[in-house]
């Protein structure tokens, strides 16, 4: 095994979302194909929710990329929180249609209603717990005219189900709800991530010891491993360069995933 071998795995684990890296896990691709079968419903809204690191982002990105080249769909990775720029980009986007002075909800509105195509475009709306209750009202609206589709992607928190707050209750006709990792499926995300970048040897070394740890230090969420992993990598890519002699490549050493685990604040020293 070389070092670069290493440094690969280290990059598997980079905390970015590109449809390329989306890893296909049973539950996982039941629940993005029933998101597919969803957008072709007659449906106005559909809420994706989950705690922050399952995967939502990744789903959007993997819509968008599946259906850009048959549909009109435009994904919004950051929010627009200011309400005139998102109409303006809403128009452009997925219109052509270009103002160069505010764009206020009524000018929208009469653009959607003059557009005739029965093609109805699909916007992805990412990290939407930002936007204000005010602009997610408008948004609703522009979605009860049947003349665009949202897909909206927001965080659900211990404090708040998000799905009961007040402007989800009668628009939303779809919801779907992300979760973390059970141990299985974690133990074939890492190592299916692994053998994708062609990290044959790293991912052997993947144990069901190292991956109960794993899971019990992330509890099978997604970001906080890809973070947790692409700092052992780095660990041990110090480690074989530096004291070869300290590290076994045959299995992950659990005190390396510890060690990791310090550095990513997933234990407090």
């Amino acid at each position: 095994m070389k070092s670069s071998i290493f440094s690969t795995s280290k990059d598997v684990f980079l905390d970015t979302v590109n449809a390329k890296d989306y890893v296909q896990l049973d539950r996982v691709s039941t629940i993005y194909q029933s998101l597919k079968a969803s957008v072709k419903k007659p449906l106005k809204m559909i809420l994706l929710y989950g705690k922050p690191g399952t995967g939502k982002s990744m789903f959007l990105s993997k819509l968008h990329h599946d259906l850009s080249k048959t549909e009109k769909i435009h994904y919004y990775m950051t929010p627009i929180l200011d309400e005139s720029e998102f109409y303006k980009s809403i128009a452009h986007d997925l219109y052509d249609v270009d103002s160069e002075n505010e764009l206020n909800f009524t000018q929208m509105i009469k653009i959607l209603k003059n557009k005739n195509s029965d093609e109805i475009p699909l916007v992805l709306l990412d990290e939407a717990q930002l936007y204000s209750d005010s602009l997610m009202e408008k948004i609703r609206l522009l979605s009860d005219t049947r003349k665009i589709k949202f897909i909206i992607a927001l965080h659900k928190t211990q404090k708040e189900d998000l799905i009961a707050k007040e402007h989800f209750k009668t628009r939303i006709w779809e919801s779907i709800e992300l979760s973390n990792a059970s141990i299985v499926e974690l133990k074939i995300y890492i190592q299916k991530k692994l053998m994708k970048a062609n990290c044959f040897d790293s991912a052997n070394m993947i144990t069901n010891s190292s991956i109960k740890l794993i899971h019990k230090l992330t509890d099978g969420n997604y970001r906080d491993t890809n973070k947790l992993l692409n700092t052992v990598f780095e660990i041990y890519s110090y480690y074989y360069n530096n004291s070869p002699d300290k590290i076994s490549t045959n299995k992950l050493s659990n005190k390396i995933i510890e060690m990791s685990a310090i550095h990513t604040g997933l234990i407090n020293a």
